[in-house]
């Protein structure tokens, strides 16, 4: 294809951390994480109007103007489309190798207190699975529940979490940066439309690269158009709420 003069995105390797943020936002497909960076995976996939430049925590991925293969809407949405499906598949396969029971969903009523010794603390989870990559899109206890989309090192890092985040809410876990980006959009776009919850609460880590989790759950509220409430609160790696 031949080249011409235009506007497209270039990506700063040093300062991109891998976070995967950009990657929902690109609606063409353009961007991957590759190798723990963000790539441009084809020039013709690119249209070059930056809608990916606000979601990058690290100001990594600027616009500018040089020689490249011309943007191809068509493809690029082809692309966009296959890629999505093969997302979806993903997820919707992803179970242990073994087949094991413990990815079976079920339903369970958090700890009494009077089952509790002495300043132990409680559980208050009320369901299983809880990685977001298992949880069924269409579990009841998912109608009308508040959402929690936990940061999987969140969850180390608050001592309290159980009594704050988790108590009378659904949990989700996910990694936006060493997990598939995409398929975390297609499978939480899912658990909107199919299981119903009304309101989305991120829970994160102050690392910049956690910041993709916040990005992935608003990506999939736009591609369902679902209006729900959607909320943040950030952890410090100190385990303080900030």
């Amino acid at each position: 294809m031949a080249k011409k003069y235009r506007e497209i995105i270039k990506i700063d390797e040093e300062r991109c951390n891998g976070c995967g943020a950009c990657v929902p936002g690109c609606k063409e497909g353009a961007l991957q994480i590759v190798d723990g960076k963000a790539k441009l995976v084809s020039e013709v996939y690119c249209d070059g109007l930056g809608a990916c430049l606000g979601t990058c925590p690290q100001d990594a991925i600027t616009i500018e103007k040089r020689e490249a293969e011309e943007f191809d809407e068509e493809k690029a949405m082809e692309h966009a489309r296959t890629a999505r499906t093969e997302a979806s598949a993903r997820t919707a396969t992803q179970r242990l190798a073994c087949g094991c029971p413990g990815t079976m969903a079920k339903s369970m009523a958090p700890k009494k207190t009077s089952e509790a010794k002495g300043d132990d603390i409680q559980s208050q989870l009320t369901h299983w699975p809880i990685q977001l990559a298992l949880v069924p899109a269409n579990a009841p206890y998912l109608k009308d529940a508040d959402l929690v989309l936990l940061a999987d090192c969140s969850a180390v890092a608050y001592a309290n979490l159980h009594r704050d985040f988790i108590s009378n809410r659904v949990v989700a876990m996910a990694c936006p940066k060493l997990d598939d980006a995409g398929a975390h959009v297609e499978k939480l776009a899912r658990v909107i439309e199919e299981g119903g919850p009304r309101f989305i609460e991120v829970v994160m880590m102050e690392v910049p690269c956690c910041s993709g989790l916040y990005a992935i759950a608003q990506e999939a509220i736009r591609k369902v158009g679902a209006e729900i409430e959607l909320n943040k609160k950030v952890v410090s790696v100190e385990g303080e709420v900030i």
